[in-house]
């Protein structure tokens, strides 16, 4: 049992769990910043135990999602080991990845940045904990109840309709990418809410940004090297494939854009076509930016899915976007 988990760790962690010790340092580096920057934010505590229950949940549900360790999993239970082992072994050293990653990253920004006391933190730790143990039952459970699509990756060859058909396919199939883009169009109807009191033309700008990051429509070619393989095989890649995907990227964009625009005006009213305009230009560059992005610079030596979305490189476009924006005036 104890080889069964080490071979996952190590798949994870690496060889000899380098990782392990190269995120800590980076963890501590911004705790000791924070701490200097003596930066300070009330945290009610049934808030804190939200947060971290909430986003720990999150990201096991997108580690337990993962195809590639799903694949992994698959040959590995070709080998004679008791079937409980071995699950038993994976969901430990899954919970193990997403906590000493995603979890303690959580932990780090919210201690430093708080007053808390050792109930607080034991309290946050039984949280993380309660929300790794529950998750494994809801995937599994989901599992058992839908069929996967084994060929649902499929790219079919030279039309641009196909590489549409593709595109909402793979939604389809993946619904934390549906329910991530239902999370950015409500984050769109109450963005005017934050924005309230502020200057129209400058929080205008900042909210169409914000909206442009979509992180799951970016990394299409990254989170499946084989469809990578495939498109540049194709003649004419970059217009059969980069085209159909900025647009998509653009129309996905620009629902949301649109949705905070008329939330904007009815909450505080004084959308003018100038701001129309910007969306479309934020939409669209952002779309040629990610996709761009993704066709010369996909992201390699991920072990999870969740690493891909929660990629610093996500900030790119965005940030690329706020400066010209803020240059334009």
């Amino acid at each position: 049992m104890n080889v069964i988990f080490k071979a996952f760790m190590k798949n994870l962690f690496g060889a000899s769990y380098e990782r392990v010790a190269r995120t800590f340092f980076i963890y501590l580096i911004v705790f000791w910043g924070l701490h200097i920057a003596d930066v300070k934010i009330e945290i009610v505590p049934s808030i804190l135990y939200l947060m971290v229950t909430v986003f720990t949940a999150g990201v096991m549900w997108q580690a337990l999602s993962s195809e590639t360790n799903m694949a992994q999993l698959q040959k590995i239970r070709m080998l004679p080991f008791e079937e409980w082992k071995l699950f038993f072994c994976y969901i430990a050293a899954m919970g193990s990845y997403v906590f000493l990653t995603k979890t303690a990253a959580l932990l780090t920004v919210l201690l430093a940045v708080s007053d808390w006391s050792l109930r607080e933190f034991s309290g946050s730790l039984l949280c993380a904990g309660i929300a790794i143990l529950m998750m494994p039952a809801f995937h599994f459970l989901k599992l058992q109840m839908i069929s996967e699509n084994e060929n649902r990756r499929t790219v079919k060859k030279h039309r641009n309709y196909s590489v549409w058909r593709y595109f909402f396919r793979y939604l389809r199939t993946h619904k934390n990418y549906l329910m991530n883009m239902g999370i950015m169009y409500g984050v769109a109807c109450v963005l005017p809410l934050v924005f309230r009191g502020m200057e129209i033309e400058f929080v205008v700008p900042v909210g169409f940004v914000i909206l442009s990051m979509n992180t799951p429509l970016g990394i299409f070619l990254s989170c499946d090297p084989a469809l990578e393989r495939a498109v540049h095989v194709l003649p004419a890649p970059g217009k059969r494939f980069c085209v159909p995907y900025s647009l998509f990227i653009f129309l996905c964009n620009m629902i949301a854009e649109t949705i905070f625009l008329c939330s904007l005006q009815i909450q505080m009213g004084g959308v003018t076509f100038q701001m129309i305009m910007i969306a479309v230009v934020v939409a669209l560059s952002s779309a040629v930016g990610s996709v761009l992005l993704e066709w010369f610079c996909p992201i390699r030596g991920w072990k999870l899915e969740c690493d891909l979305w929660h990629h610093p490189r996500k900030y790119l476009v965005p940030a690329g976007m706020l400066l010209l924006l803020t240059l334009a005036g």
